[in-house]
């Protein structure tokens, strides 16, 4: 009998929720078709496009806020303005929460911060990636500091899951005020063109304070953040691209900080060879495009590029060798000579961060003459934010392989993954200067600029290049490992990165470092 009565009541209570989710739902037809109109997905389409099919198990579903205040004990709508839940993408699983403008615009409430936090705190304890959708309005501002409270709760979640378990925000519409903090926390932040903003004060606060007159786009669009602040990592064309997008990229990354990158079936041969010798010019003033090199020695020319419209002196991004993910930072001579300056610093060292805290090796393309000179590379910090790569490969104890393809100069060059920096295989190509400067910098300064005649000029920069500039020097005292021909770079990388597979290294003890932010 008490079965039966338990069993009965357990029916008609999942009967109720159902009831009152139907009717919620059915309310807001005139905000779905809204958020149609402008070219969104609704939270829940969202979520059925990102994962496998049929894999979303929804949490929380019927929570509702507590707030009395200002009438709002009459709008109350199960789940709260927050879908949440674990899924699968790709056949790995993934927790996820996805913001419902629909409801009160998505705007944040305290149980709604609850629904997130637990999220990602069941994120971090099954070592699963995990994933924001931010389509809101801001802070709910009937509930006052408890909306705020909320906010400092979820970037906590976000500090102690930082480095592990990979953190993903996708920014589908809104994020003003505090919600900006969370996705500057996470590890990779896309945008959507024209329909996504993110900024900490608005238009009208700028035009009040500052007294000038800017748009939401530019002030904090897609565009804007994928070019100008290197805020967002990606900017894509509508929703539907960004979440496809997504779940390849998630693809390369493992589950948390315990576990290995991800191998998939590899039908691309390892030894395949490719014509690179025509690919550096013979003039040493003549750019090239490094992107042509990477996508000949990875897997499948399958390359996630990351950041590509901001700080395009240096190229960052994901690819595959041997079927194992890898991290590729290269220099790219088609921007700037490939001279690192702050932007492009900062950029290649958060990659590297995340790349050693994530356990997938690092292969490194050098091509630099230095670092950008001028007064506000100068005055902006250049010291500093060189430094921070400088740290970044320093700390990193995953492997670690490096190409000289050209040149690498001075400073520069230390700071690029050198041996110096326990770089593990340090390669180049057999017309690879390696120097503290380039050759004919330094004669001048070393015989002054009236050196007489032109052969004799030219015979004492060729002395220079041979003592100091070849690779054969650098060979001498271990700072390159061997000189591989250019068609050999697929081959001779992927050995590397096999040979290095179970390498272990470990930096001393300590709470924390204190990297040169």
């Amino acid at each position: 009998m008490n079965e039966k009565g338990s069993w009965y009541r357990t029916q008609n209570t999942a009967s109720d929720v159902d009831a009152k989710r139907a009717s919620a739902y059915a309310d807001r037809e005139k905000r779905i078709a809204s958020q149609h109109a402008k070219g969104k997905l609704t939270a829940r389409e969202r979520i059925e496009v990102f994962l496998d099919e049929g894999s979303f198990e929804e949490f929380d579903a019927s929570v509702e806020h507590r707030c009395r205040d200002f009438g709002m004990e009459t709008h109350k709508v199960p789940g709260d303005g927050v879908v949440t839940g674990q899924g699968i993408v790709n056949g790995r699983p993934v927790f996820i929460f996805s913001q419902d403008f629909t409801v009160l615009n998505g705007s944040v409430s305290e149980t709604n911060a609850e629904k997130i936090c637990k999220i990602v705190d069941q994120a971090i304890s099954a070592g699963a990636p995990f994933v924001g959708l931010h389509d809101s309005a801001g802070a709910r501002i009937e509930e006052g500091l408890g909306s705020l409270a909320g906010y400092a709760e979820i970037c906590k979640r976000n500090v102690l899951a930082s480095g592990v378990v990979p953190q993903i925000s996708l920014i589908m519409g809104p994020c003003i005020g505090a919600a900006a903090y969370s996705p500057a926390i996470t590890d990779f932040t896309f945008m959507v063109k024209e329909s996504s903003h993110l900024f900490v004060t608005g238009p009208e606060v700028v035009k009040t304070v500052t007294h000038e007159v800017v748009t939401d786009e530019e002030l904090g669009g897609a565009v804007t953040h994928a070019t100008k602040s290197g805020v967002a990592d990606f900017a894509f064309e509508n929703d539907l691209e960004a979440l496809l997008q997504l779940r390849r990229f998630v693809d390369f990354l493992p589950g948390s900080n315990r576990k290995l990158p991800p191998e998939r079936p590899c039908t691309d041969p390892s030894e395949r060879v490719e014509s690179l010798d025509m690919l550096v010019p013979d003039d040493p003033n003549q750019p090239y495009n490094m992107k042509e090199l990477i996508l000949k020695f990875v897997d499948d020319r399958d390359f996630f590029e990351l950041q590509p419209e901001f700080a395009k002196n240096i190229l960052i991004g994901f690819a595959r060798m041997n079927g194992g993910t890898i991290g590729i930072v290269a220099n790219q001579p088609m921007v700037l000579a490939g001279c690192l300056d702050i932007d492009g610093s900062r950029k290649a060292a958060r990659f590297v961060r995340f790349c050693d805290a994530f356990n997938i090796p690092i292969v490194t393309l050098v091509d630099v003459p230095g670092f950008l000179p001028g007064v506000q590379q100068e005055h902006g910090g250049m010291a500093k934010h060189g430094a921070k790569l400088l740290f970044a490969y320093g700390e990193a104890t995953v492997p670690k392989v490096t190409l000289v393809t050209r040149r690498a100069y001075g400073g520069a060059y230390d700071v690029m993954s050198s041996k110096h920096l326990r770089g593990d295989v340090n390669y180049a190509w057999p017309l690879a200067e390696i120097a503290l400067m380039g050759p004919m910098t330094a004669v001048e300064i070393i015989h002054g600029s009236a050196t007489g005649e032109r052969s004799k000029f030219e015979a004492r920069v060729e002395e220079y290049r041979g003592k100091f500039a070849s690779p054969s020097a650098a060979i001498a005292r271990g700072y390159i490992d061997d000189v591989i021909q250019p068609c050999e770079t697929r081959p001779r990388l992927c050995g590397a990165l096999a040979k290095l597979r179970h390498k272990q290294l470990e930096n001393p003890w300590r709470k924390h470092n204190n990297i040169p932010l």
